[in-house]
């Protein structure tokens, strides 16, 4: 029994450890609950006034950030309106800057083109005064000219006056045959007729060349040829191109002066005309010796004449079909020797000739182209 009494109160112990325990954890909960429900019921009636506080704080900073906002909508503003009123100054600066360089730029142009129109009327009048003067010149020279060959034919009547006394006194100095020695006497050969020295164009003593003459150019006038061999037309022949060269060939017999067609290119075509002419007629025999007072007319000539008659530049030299000459001298001294190896010499004198020399009046067939009084040149130069 004793052995078991210390037994016993071991459990009661615990029990009561265990009772306590569960008290201090039950007394521990309720302080915890009662810690927790103070905070939460301080925490609910103190909710409202920081809620207020906040609102109000946050409606004072919405206040101040409408302010500021504003503030900066006016300072923009004020920006804008500066920047408008300086652009505004900067363009009516520049515009004002801009009238004034066009009205500089419009006076200077204008003093310019009064200076250029000054110079203009002096121009003109000195073209118009120029205008005179050349046609003064060509009415002076033309009548020069006419004056100088009436005085040729004068002297070259004169001559054939003394030619003829001097036949008809050698005549009367010559023994006539007796009637016995008619039947005996040689026959005469009669010259030529295609001698250089006796070239003429007459319808009663050539009928044979007039009627060939008439029919070339009847062919240059209605069937032109524009491809066909050298030395032959190849423009298109005008009926008054035709009237003045039958009148260079009959009429004037092939010696005179023909009033210009207004144009080189205009006279070189006639002048083409008469060369083919002449060359159907004599063959290689003829020889153009063309006068033009510089290189450039020149060779204007040489560039026409190979348009119209199909030539090349070979068919040019001092031993060629056409000769260029600027000197009459040199022309007359190549004439010359061309009569004494038996060929034809044409001799053809470019308009711009103010003053024709009589000795190029001696040969058989030459041809001037005189400027019309009434009418100035349109290559005058």
């Amino acid at each position: 029994m004793n052995a078991d009494e210390p037994k016993n109160p071991k459990p009661e112990l615990t029990t009561d450890l265990t009772d306590n325990l569960a008290k201090d954890i039950l007394s521990d909960a309720e302080n915890s609950d009662v810690i927790r429900e103070i905070p939460q019921s301080q925490t609910k009636i103190d909710n409202p006034p920081t809620a207020i506080l906040a609102s109000q704080n946050l409606g004072e900073e919405l206040s101040q950030q409408v302010q500021s906002l504003e503030q900066q909508k006016q300072s923009l503003i004020a920006e804008i309106e500066t920047i408008k009123a300086n652009r505004n100054q900067i363009i009516a600066e520049q515009t004002q800057e801009i009238q004034q360089t066009l009205r500089l730029m419009v006076k200077e142009g204008l003093k310019e083109l009064e200076q250029q129109k000054q110079v203009l009327e002096i121009s003109i009048e000195k073209l118009e005064r120029r205008r005179e003067r050349i046609k003064e010149e060509m009415r002076t020279t033309f009548a020069g000219v006419s004056q100088d060959l009436a005085i040729r034919v004068k002297g070259f009547k004169d001559y054939l006056v003394g030619s003829l006394q001097d036949l008809a006194a050698s005549a009367e100095q010559l023994e006539l045959p007796t009637a016995n020695n008619w039947n005996s006497s040689p026959e005469i050969t009669p010259p030529p007729a295609s001698s250089s020295a006796n070239v003429q164009f007459t319808p009663q003593q050539f009928e044979n060349q007039t009627r060939r003459i008439k029919d070339v150019l009847a062919q240059y006038r209605n069937n032109p040829d524009y491809y066909g061999p050298p030395w032959q037309l190849r423009r298109t022949f005008e009926p008054i191109h035709a009237e003045r060269v039958q009148n260079w060939f009959f009429t004037q017999g092939g010696r005179g002066s023909i009033r210009s067609m207004g144009t080189r290119l205009q006279n070189i075509l006639v002048a083409s005309s008469v060369i083919s002419v002449l060359n159907q007629l004599h063959g290689d025999r003829l020889r153009c010796l063309i006068l033009a007072n510089s290189p450039e007319r020149l060779g204007e000539w040489r560039r026409g004449l190979q348009d119209c008659l199909g030539i090349s530049r070979g068919d040019f030299g001092p031993e060629r079909g056409i000769v260029l000459f600027e000197s009459s001298d040199a022309l007359v001294l190549k004439a010359e020797r061309l009569l004494e190896d038996q060929l034809i010499p044409l001799v053809i004198i470019d308009e711009t000739e103010e003053q024709i020399e009589l000795s190029l009046l001696q040969f058989p067939l030459w041809l001037a182209f005189a400027r019309d009084p009434q009418q100035m040149s349109s290559y005058v130069y």
